[in-house]
């Protein structure tokens, strides 16, 4: 019996049944002791019967298990013998001592444990169970599903040996995607994308794991971009579409394009044209996918600019007179376009504002064919200007002056003109206002009176507010020839050549005086039509001074010729205006006059062009357009005849210089008189005098005349006829209300511009004149009837007294020792007092100028 227990006791494994196998073979022991107390010890029998235990056994895989065979004989009692372990159906396997290790298949294995003892055989049954869990698997795995959308997970738990355990999982998003409960129901978030081992079934540190791939939802939305959009007429925009889900998510889409509410048309591919027709056409693209669509405004402008028209078309402009132009700017479909043009003038006719396009007729009657133009970069457009006879401006009596003998009768005539010299029919009155005799007022014929003398601006003729006169002379005696003119003089005439000559006769007091004369050659060269004048040169070249003699009764004028055997050939070309200052994309026209080289006018057809840059000359009729870059360009604008060229300079500005006043040949003379000029003493006019129709000079000496006189000539005669129209132009210059002179000037600074006064403009103290810088500032100062002075004129920052312009509607005074600078051009009358100096010109049109003590004149 002991030795039983220390031979079975130690082999009893220590596995979770070693409980069992102690108490069996506690058992035994007792049954052994019991024999022994009852009947003594007996050896054991036959044995009868074999049992195994535990039976059935329920063991994890890979478990292991002691089993046990128990042997007994007929009588029960125990029989020692250790019987042999076989396993007969799988479930694990066994040793031959009965040391069973479950196999990896669960199942039950009905009698697979066999012993086999002494011809017996005992059986048992195993249960092989699931081991622990080792692992989870999550399905489905994979997943795709929209935004929103759910998907049922379950998660399935195996053993080491891939045999499912059963187990509860605990479910959970760990890469986000969406949210999960508990029971493993999974809802895709609102985010797109791949969401790698997100789900996640976890029990007792197992865990297994799922991807989800969440993709958009239905299309819920589409974006029409740009949005909006403004087009030109005509232009294109390519339009994009973008589908999105409830969520914002991108839903790839193939829209359909359409047009809704106008605007243009638009292609398959999303390519918008606009229209013709401008205007805001409201979420007019749209794009549509199914039944979603998206749209965008388009906003269609007019196109480029393509045709500038300017009203009006023509426009009848009397001379000086302005008319206000405007520009309409349109595209190609005729829309309007917004435009700035600059305003030129390009075929004559007048001028014009560049920034306001206000244009002012010029003195030329005529029709000037499409010679306003507005200019946008290359686009342009036209107005033809017909300019008529403006209203009557001046009246010109002849003869003036005249000589009547005493109680003689004398026809005047008047003829009417506008600011531009243009005839201008007229009907005069007559009247004589300063005595000498009496008019009749509708015919002009004047009867002398008794009293001989000379009637200054006596005959006057009116018509309206406009009054021209003459001066008659009346004398004892009928006037008698005292001068005869003989032009051309000097004459250049080639050898055997004809020239035409002409003479013309005044009386003492200069006015003209009917002639008939007789024609001679005196001194060689040719000879002459006694009665006709014309010259028929000789076959010997060279100069014959004075040889030309026209005769009146004891009076005679001469003339020289220069007889050369080769035809005067042109020698210089003069260009003017020379220098030109013209505004950047402005216009200038020059002219070109040809001399011979006894400087006689030579006829020539001059080609123009541009040699040193600064803008184009049109080649035939020398209208210069100044480029875009501002500059001086010396003799760049060059008129060419042969082999002859003259040149002048350009300087092109970059805005419109202000314009200078014309006096023609008037510019060349200090002093200008209708009637006489006087000096007291010690007077200096350092420039020419010109008085016309008087001829009345007296001072000279003590007082200086530095230049020329003419004295009722044709050279004052002309200049009188400048001196108007400059007066003209001055007079109608428009001065902005801003400008009134309503008080004194002096003490005031003043910037150039148009200041005018309906009365009287008074200097008294200093007044200062800015040019701002620019040396074509121009000052206009227009008074209605005179101008006194007790002060000084100051020039700064570029101003210039060649520009600074007095017109007066009466008679101006410059007071005691005033320094006046500027060009003083008086209706009647200028008088300067004793040391009042002036650097300009003292031009009076019908009545004297009068100087005191120590007064000089200087051009400016």
């Amino acid at each position: 019996m002991s030795s039983f227990m220390r031979v079975r006791l130690p082999n009893a494994p220590a596995s979770r049944a070693r409980l069992s196998r102690i108490l069996a073979a506690i058992t035994l022991a007792g049954l052994f002791t019991a024999s022994c107390d009852v009947h003594g010890i007996t050896a054991p029998g036959t044995i009868a019967t074999l049992t195994i235990s535990p039976n059935p056994l329920s063991l994890a895989i890979n478990g292991t298990q002691q089993f046990v065979a128990v042997a007994k004989d007929a009588s029960g009692a125990l029989i020692t013998t250790a019987p042999a372990f076989t396993l007969a159906s799988g479930g694990g396997a066994i040793t031959g001592s009965g040391m069973f290790t479950a196999g990896t298949t669960i199942g039950t294995f009905a009698n697979t444990v066999t012993a086999t003892l002494g011809g017996l055989t005992a059986t048992a049954t195993v249960i092989v169970t699931a081991g622990p869990l080792a692992t989870i698997v999550v399905t489905p795995n994979p997943t795709t599903l929209a935004i929103g959308a759910t998907q049922q997970y379950t998660a399935v738990g195996k053993d080491a040996s891939g045999n499912i355990v059963s187990f509860t999982p605990t479910w959970s998003v760990v890469a986000s995607g969406g949210s999960i409960s508990s029971a493993g129901l999974f809802t895709a978030g609102t985010v797109t994308g791949t969401f790698t081992n997100t789900v996640q079934a976890s029990n007792g540190g197992i865990t297994g794991t799922a991807s989800v791939t969440v993709t958009p939802g239905p299309l819920a939305s589409v974006t029409v971009t740009p949005n909006p959009v403004t087009l030109g007429v005509g232009a294109t925009q390519q339009y994009t579409a973008v589908g999105k889900d409830a969520s914002g998510n991108v839903v790839a889409i193939t829209p359909a394009w359409t047009v809704a509410a106008g605007g243009g048309a638009i292609s398959a591919s999303g390519l918008f044209t606009a229209g013709t027709t401008p205007g805001t056409f409201t979420n007019t693209v749209k794009a549509t996918s199914g039944a979603i669509s998206g749209t965008a405004t388009v906003t269609v402008i007019a196109g480029s600019l393509a045709t500038i028209t300017v009203t009006p078309n023509p426009a009848s402009v009397a001379v000086g007179a302005t008319q206000a132009f405007t520009a309409v700017g349109a595209d190609a479909s005729g829309n309007p376009v917004a435009i700035t043009p600059i305003w030129t003038v390009v075929a004559s006719g007048g001028t014009i504002d560049p920034n306001s396009g206000v244009f002012t007729a010029g003195t030329t009657l005529g029709t000037f064919t499409n010679t306003v133009r507005a200019t946008v970069g290359a686009i342009s457009g036209n107005a033809t200007v017909v300019v008529t006879t403006g209203p009557l401006a001046t009246i010109t009596v002849t003869p003036n002056p005249a000589t009547v003998v005493v109680n003689g009768t004398q026809t005047f005539t008047a003829a009417g003109k506008d600011a531009g010299g243009n005839p201008v029919a007229i009907t005069p009155v007559w009247a004589v206002v300063n005595n000498g005799g009496t008019i009749t007022a509708g015919t002009g014929v004047f009867t002398a009176g008794t009293v001989p003398g000379t009637f200054t601006n006596t005959v006057r003729a009116t018509s309206g507010a406009i009054a021209g006169f003459a001066t008659v002379t009346v004398t004892a005696t009928a006037p008698a020839l005292a001068t005869i003119t003989v032009t051309p003089n000097p004459a250049t005439v080639l050898a055997n050549g004809q020239q035409q000559f002409a003479a013309v006769g005044r009386d003492g007091n200069g006015a003209p005086f009917p002639i008939t004369p007789v024609w001679a050659v005196v001194s060689g060269g040719g000879s002459i039509n006694p009665s006709t004048g014309v010259f028929t040169a000789g076959a010997v070249a060279g100069t014959f001074t004075n040889t030309i003699r026209a005769t009146s009764g004891a009076v005679s004028g001469f003339a020289t010729v220069t007889v050369t055997v080769v035809a005067p050939t042109l020698a210089t070309i003069t260009v003017t205006p020379n220098p030109a200052t013209v505004q950047t994309t402005g216009t200038q026209q020059f002219t070109a006059v040809g001399r011979d080289g006894n400087g006689a006018i030579f006829p020539i057809v001059p080609v123009w062009t541009v040699v040193n840059g600064g803008g184009s000359i049109d080649p035939a009729t020398g209208l210069f357009t100044a480029g875009a870059v501002a500059g001086t360009f010396l003799n760049t604008v060059t008129a060419t005849s042969g082999v002859i060229s003259g040149t002048a300079t350009v300087n092109v500005t970059a805005s419109a210089p202000t314009p200078v006043i014309n006096l023609g040949s008037a510019a060349a003379n200090g002093i200008m008189a209708g009637t006489a000029f006087t000096c007291v003493s010690l007077g200096i006019i350092n420039a020419d005098i010109a008085i016309s129709p008087g001829n009345t000079v007296t001072g000279f000496p003590p007082c200086v005349i530095t230049g020329v006189q003419h004295l009722a000539d044709a050279v004052a005669a002309q200049n009188q006829i400048d001196l108007t129209a400059a007066y003209n132009v001055l007079a109608g210059l428009p001065c902005p209300p801003a400008n009134f002179i309503v008080a004194n000037l002096g003490g005031t600074t003043k910037p150039a511009g148009v200041y005018c006064s309906a009365t009287s403009i008074g200097i008294t103290g200093t007044l200062t004149l800015d040019g701002g810088g620019d040396p074509n500032a121009t000052f206009v100062f227009q008074a209605g009837t005179g101008l006194t002075t007790a002060g000084n004129i100051v020039l700064i920052n570029g101003a210039q007294a060649k520009n600074v312009y007095f017109q007066i509607g009466s008679s101006a005074t410059i007071g005691t020792a005033s320094q006046i600078q500027g060009n003083i051009l008086a209706l009647t009358s200028i008088t300067l007092v004793d040391n009042a100096n002036l650097l300009g010109r003292a031009l009076a049109r019908n009545g004297a100028v009068s100087l005191g003590t120590n007064n000089v004149i200087t051009l400016p």
